[in-house]
């Protein structure tokens, strides 16, 4: 199988062209190539696929081989894996997610080469029977599936933790910590407790946040099927969401990731939120997935 390995602030998949054969066991396959002893080492596998809807279709499986329905840094490096490699020979293309039609424009270099990529991300959404959410966790409230969760206590770990629940396609909780820098969290510890917390039906990526200003944000993630990564492009945006809806932030942000920056923008005009940041190709190579 070729492939290429390729990140977007660190978030790292296995990039395959399925457009004319698709793979066998596409799910155990993800688990092989994102092992990082005895395979590439990566977040997860992205196939890239013909679509009957937009110029491509990207199907993403997690780490643990289950499959995700949308994920930012990955979809930037489609736009770059299509354009490099001559799939495509325009800088606007569309393509299909479970998550929806996404719109990407990407930025050649002197080389004719993609470095960065802007995506429409759509609209966030915040009600929480759509996050998906279950407001009778939330012990402290009165809120209705039909609600916003913002600012609301989940009890993990015998302890309360004030956040919001958002959905950008995917859902994910998020948590201001104004005491405590992130980068200090044993996020291996705390992160399983949330994905797998019942107020969250599908599970739930889980991001710890620090304000350093109305237009800087510092964030962890932990991402259901796939525990810690460098970056996730959806918890950027959902941060980006929660934090305006918090009145935190201004419209536009530089939101901090272990694995860089990301340039995040609630546009009040169409609602939708567009991200902004590289996608760059570590190695290509041909791998042999075993059968059993």
């Amino acid at each position: 199988m070729k492939f290429d390995k390729m990140q977007g602030c660190g978030n790292d998949y296995v990039y395959v062209d399925v457009t004319q054969h698709m793979i066998q066991n596409p799910e155990e396959a993800a688990r092989f190539v994102s092992d990082r002893h005895f395979g590439v080492g990566s977040d997860g596998l992205i196939l890239i696929a013909k679509s009957n809807v937009a110029d491509f279709r990207m199907i993403m499986f997690n780490l643990d081989g289950s499959q995700g329905k949308m994920c930012g840094n990955g979809i930037r490096c489609v736009g770059k894996f299509v354009y490099d490699h001559g799939m495509t020979d325009h800088t606007t293309i569309t393509v299909e997610t479970l998550a929806g039609i996404k719109t990407l424009v990407m930025t050649p270099d002197r080389n004719n080469h993609i470095q960065s990529v802007t995506v429409d991300m759509g609209e966030p959404e915040l009600i929480a029977g759509n996050v998906p959410a279950d407001v009778s966790a939330f012990h402290t409230s009165s809120l209705t599936p039909n609600d916003k969760v913002i600012s609301q206590p989940l009890h993990v770990l015998g302890q309360d933790y004030i956040g919001t629940a958002v959905s950008m396609g995917n859902p994910h909780f998020i948590i201001f910590d104004h005491k405590n820098d992130v980068r200090d969290l044993d996020l291996e510890k705390l992160g399983p407790h949330f994905e797998h917390h019942k107020a969250f039906p599908e599970g739930v990526n889980t991001e710890f946040v620090n304000v350093m200003d109305s237009s800087h944000l510092r964030m962890r993630v932990w991402e259901r099927g796939s525990g810690e990564t460098m970056a996730c492009g959806t918890g950027a945006c959902a941060v980006v969401t929660a934090a305006i809806q918090n009145g935190l932030t201004e419209r536009t942000v530089d939101v901090e990731l272990l694995g860089g920056h990301l340039e995040i923008t609630w546009d009040p005009t169409d609602n939708h939120i567009y991200m902004t940041g590289p996608a760059v190709t570590v190695f290509s190579g041909e791998i042999h997935i075993p059968e059993d």
